[in-house]
Formats: structure tokens, C-alpha cells, sequence
């Protein structure tokens, strides 16, 4: 039967959405550093345990953090941000690739000296070949199976290694938004298969409990579930080896552009996260849009919807331009509110090398 006019519009006007929101994500998740040049060597002595371990957060605290491009080789950007919002940000999250960047202790200590939780996340695949949007997740020697083979296992004690010897925790955000299409690791690309994700992570995870690394924060980290998405149960590899479960979400991106919430994008995906596991959220990427004016609106129901949640004990912000400029520093009217927000007591907590991250449950 053919169907009718104002049906086959509708559909039309769903797959134009869908389109747009593949070619943007796809575009927002090739947001990596170029590759770093020496950084100068600190002066200082490098962070390390002086006393009593201090819960981080304690309870009944948020930390609040940034996502920028460069991490410790350039700090324009958390300074930008500390500045416009009158708030030192207690986690500073970056990025490593393991075709390009081999264990450099300087890259955490950087973090560490200037009182910020450094939160890496790490991704096997070369950004730098990963050539147009649509090729991203076809690296055919970055499959799972690879890693789970053992191909990466010398890389991989190297970082083990590496990181034993710092002398305060780190957070590793292995192979995130793996329910996506867009990185090598996604299950729906490079040709991987159901269950590979999972077998990877373990493997990963089991070589640097061999070495005998206590120091890491383990952060499973998806992103928001949407339609076609991978299943999370599928991908989570247990409670056993994550501390943390890690969140992308964000207003504005490409078929999403119509405003929403906090609420609206996050709460589907922590209704689902409630069946699966009780371990702590942390919101390892957010932003918002100004392309409609509405960013110091969003940030505003952002921190006014927040205590709802006592599971989110983290909030980190990407402050970074790609398709859409998504720093608060941008706009003196966002970077208000977000001032306005972060001044509430919950969100004052100050990390140190003392600090040793919560990781029990927090849902009410």
C-alpha cells in the first residue's frame, strides 16, 4: 500500500535528523591534541602522599571539572575557564592515543602540581590516520580482538608500569563511548563482534592488577544511550572492574539541535545505568550550545537539577571548540551562571594527593 503524503515526510524529515547527528558526532569525536612537543620540566617536587587518605568527594559533594584539547601541554584553557568562572576545577580530563603518546609521567604530575585529579582517556587507535569523519572507526589493527590477543601488552605494562610509580591516584577512561559506531572500538565498527568490547577491557585491566598497579580509578564511560545504540548491559564488563561508570551527553549536537534539558538527555540512560550497577556516575563530557542564546539557560537547570541525582559526583565540562564552541569562557553570560552555580557549597571539594576517590554506591 503507498503510504500516505504526511508519512513519508516524517520519515523523510527522521532521517535527515539521523544523518545530521552521525556526520556531527563523528566530527565532535575528532577533537585530539596534535602531537605534543617537550614540555618544559617542572620545577617542582612531583605530587605525592604526605598524610591520611581524604575521601574524593566527600559525602554529599560534586566535583566539578574540564575536558580541554591540550590537557597539561597547554593550560590556556583551564585558566580561561578558572578565570570567566571564578572556579578552580578539581579534575582535569585529556586525552592519550596509543599510536602516538608512550607513558610520560610529566602529563599527570603537570595535573597533579596545579590540584586537579588527572583523568585520562585513553584510546587505542591513531588519531592521526583516522582520516575523514565517516573513516573513524576503521583501524583494522586497533580491533578488540587485537588487543585482547595480546598485541598491545608490552604498550600497555609500559603505562602500567609507568603510572605504579606516581605517587597519587588517576583516572583511566578506557576505550569510552563504546556503544557508538565512531571509534575502532565501538563493537559496530572495524570489525569487531558482540562481546569483544568486554574481553578487552578485562585484559586491559587484568595487566595492570599483574603489575601490581593499586593507584588507578577505572571509569567505564558511554555515551548517552539513543536509537541504534549498543545495548549497555552487553557492554559492561562488571563491577569488578570499574569504579566509576563515565557519561557523554551533550545539547546542541547535529539531528538534536531543538533545546534540552540535563534531565532530558541524561535521565533514560541513568534509569538503565540503575538496573546494571550502583558504582558512582561521573559525567566525563558535557557542553552546550550558544547557537540559540540558551547556554547560561542550560547551565542554570544544569546545576538547579543536579542535587536530584546524589549518584552524579561529577560534572566535567568540554571546554573546547569543535563544530560548536562549547567553553563557558566564550560567554560572559554562561560563564555567570556557571559562577552562580558552582558557588553552592556542594561543589567546593579540593583535590590533593591525598585524596582517594569514593567508589561505593551513592544512589539514594
Amino acid at each position: 500500500m503507498r503510504m500516505p503524503r504526511v508519512g513519508r515526510y516524517l520519515i523523510g524529515v527522521v532521517a535527515i535528523g539521523l544523518v545530521a547527528y552521525v556526520v556531527v558526532e563523528l566530527d565532535r569525536h575528532n577533537d585530539k591534541p596534535v602531537t605534543p612537543g617537550p614540555a618544559a620540566p617542572s620545577a617542582s617536587v612531583a605530587p605525592h602522599r604526605t598524610g591520611a587518605p581524604v575521601q574524593f568527594p566527600p559525602d554529599g559533594k560534586v566535583f566539578l571539572g574540564v575536558n580541554t584539547s591540550q590537557g597539561s601541554y597547554d593550560f590556556s584553557a583551564v585558566n580561561a575557564f578558572s578565570a570567566a568562572t571564578h572556579y578552580h576545577p578539581s579534575v582535569l580530563e585529556f586525552a592519550q592515543g596509543w599510536a602516538v603518546h608512550q607513558f610520560d609521567r610529566g602529563v599527570f604530575d603537570r595535573i597533579a602540581e596545579r590540584g586537579m585529579f588527572p583523568l585520562m582517556s585513553w584510546e587505542p587507535w591513531n588519531y592521526q590516520e583516522s582520516g575523514p569523519a565517516q573513516s573513524h572507526g576503521e583501524q583494522p589493527n586497533y580491533r578488540l580482538n587485537g588487543i585482547t590477543d595480546g598485541a598491545f601488552d608490552d604498550y600497555i605494562r609500559g603505562f602500567a608500569d609507568g603510572i605504579k610509580t606516581l605517587g597519587y591516584q588517576v583516572g583511566i577512561r578506557f576505550a569510552h563511548e563504546m556503544n557508538g559506531f565512531w571509534y575502532p572500538w565501538c563493537e559496530q565498527s572495524n570489525g569487531n563482534h558482540p562481546g569483544d568490547y568486554v574481553k578487552a577491557y578485562r585484559h586491559v585491566y587484568d595487566i595492570f592488577a599483574q603489575q601490581g598497579v593499586k593507584n588507578v580509578i577505572w571509569v567505564w564511560s558511554p555515551n548517552v544511550v539513543y536509537q541504534g545504540s549498543t545495548s549497555l548491559h552487553e557492554l559492561y564488563p562488571g563491577d569488578k572492574y570499574v569504579d566509576w561508570v563515565g557519561l557523554s551527553g551533550y545539547y546542541g549536537t547535529g539531528g538534536m539541535e531543538n533545546y534540552r534539558t540535563f534531565n532530558s538527555i541524561f535521565d533514560t540512560t541513568l534509569k538503565q545505568l540503575a538496573a546494571i550497577t550502583t558504582k558512582p556516575i561521573v559525567v566525563t563530557e558535557t557542553g552546550a550550545t550558544d547557537s540559540a542564546g540558551r547556554k547560561a539557560d542550560w547551565i542554570t537547570q544544569m546545576f538547579h537539577q543536579l542535587p536530584a541525582k546524589p549518584q552524579i559526583i561529577d560534572v566535567i565540562w568540554f571546554e573546547a571548540i569543535k563544530e560548536l564552541d562549547w567553553r563557558v569562557a566564550a560567554s560572559p553570560a554562561a560563564s555567570a551562571a556557571y559562577r552562580k552555580g558552582a558557588q553552592n557549597a556542594r561543589y567546593q571539594v579540593t583535590w590533593s594527593a591525598n585524596s582517594d576517590a569514593r567508589i561505593g554506591s551513592t544512589s539514594g
